[in-house]
């Protein structure tokens, strides 16, 4: 399977049109349609169907679609990696992040790196932490900012000094907008929506205690902007931690006893990587020294 035809194949889902992807990949309509028909073969599944004046992916396509973009994304951020020689610090770094207030930490980080190194550049995936651990492991991430609780057994990692403070996400016409902070009985009975991650379900039970099997928990989500959303329209109130951003309508309310956890900065034990991410990672580690005694 070549990577050319993987090409190819993403273009085609893309438009879906033989005509249009061939136009914008220079070739002509038979021979893309023949480059088609033999990757399908070699793979022993259709991968497209007519509908409408229109092709459209199979359930076979959708998955090679996103083996094949996960294997082109790789394959050109390879090539950027090599392809300056120049004394220069170059090439891409791939990062991803939760929604995590040590992501403010992040930013200061990058920012003074890119005073030095400008000709770095980045590709930066929001996610939750196992969607990023996911992409570290195959390749397509060199580095992610995870919200504890996290299994960091595979990792090498620098632990970020910022502390994520967990509370309820609830309306300003709320009944709990009279309480200073949460306690365990006072969520129960309440429509709630809490963090899919099983990591960070175990957490919320140890604080929770008995109350855990009371709850009515609606649902479980991976990132909180559009569960914020649904916090506004009166759907429920939302199990979080806190963010340094406004949600009109909307107050955040912390938990009794607390519940404060940490974030840390992964990247994969006995990994090579590229000079540009070495780089980085020399520089976060110097950067989070200096400042680990300042920042609460």
């Amino acid at each position: 399977m070549e990577l050319r035809v993987l090409r190819y194949f993403l273009m085609v889902a893309r438009e879906e049109n033989i005509t249009h992807a061939a136009q914008l990949l220079h070739v002509t309509q038979p021979t893309l349609s023949r480059q088609i028909q033999d990757l399908e073969e070699e793979l022993g599944t259709k991968l497209f169907v007519r509908s409408n004046h229109r092709i459209v992916l199979t359930q076979e396509g959708m998955l090679l679609r996103r083996r094949a973009q996960e294997i082109v994304d790789l394959a050109d951020r390879t090539q950027r990696d090599f392809a300056h020689k120049e004394e220069e610090l170059s090439g891409e770094v791939a990062i991803g992040s939760g929604e995590t207030r040590s992501m403010t930490v992040l930013a200061e980080i990058l920012s003074d790196f890119r005073q030095q190194y400008p000709r770095v550049s980045y590709r930066f995936y929001s996610g939750n932490a196992d969607h990023i651990k996911e992409r570290i492991e195959n390749g397509t991430l060199d580095i992610g900012l995870l919200p504890e609780p996290v299994d960091i057994a595979r990792y090498e990692f620098l632990r970020v000094p910022v502390m994520e403070e967990w509370g309820v996400l609830t309306r300003e016409d709320s009944p709990l907008t009279a309480l200073e902070v949460i306690r365990p009985q006072d969520l129960v009975g309440r429509p709630l929506m809490v963090s899919g991650r099983e990591l960070v379900q175990n957490e919320l039970a140890n604080w929770l205690g008995d109350d855990a099997q009371r709850l009515n928990i609606l649902i479980r989500y991976n990132l909180l902007y559009n569960i914020a959303m649904l916090v506004k329209s009166g759907f429920g109130d939302a199990l979080c931690i806190r963010l340094d951003c406004v949600y009109p309508g909307l107050r955040f309310i912390p938990l009794s006893p607390p519940l404060r956890l940490g974030s840390v900065l992964v990247w994969k034990k006995q990994q090579i990587t590229s000079p540009a991410v070495g780089a980085l990672i020399a520089h976060t580690k110097q950067y989070l020294e200096s400042i680990s005694d300042h920042i609460q």
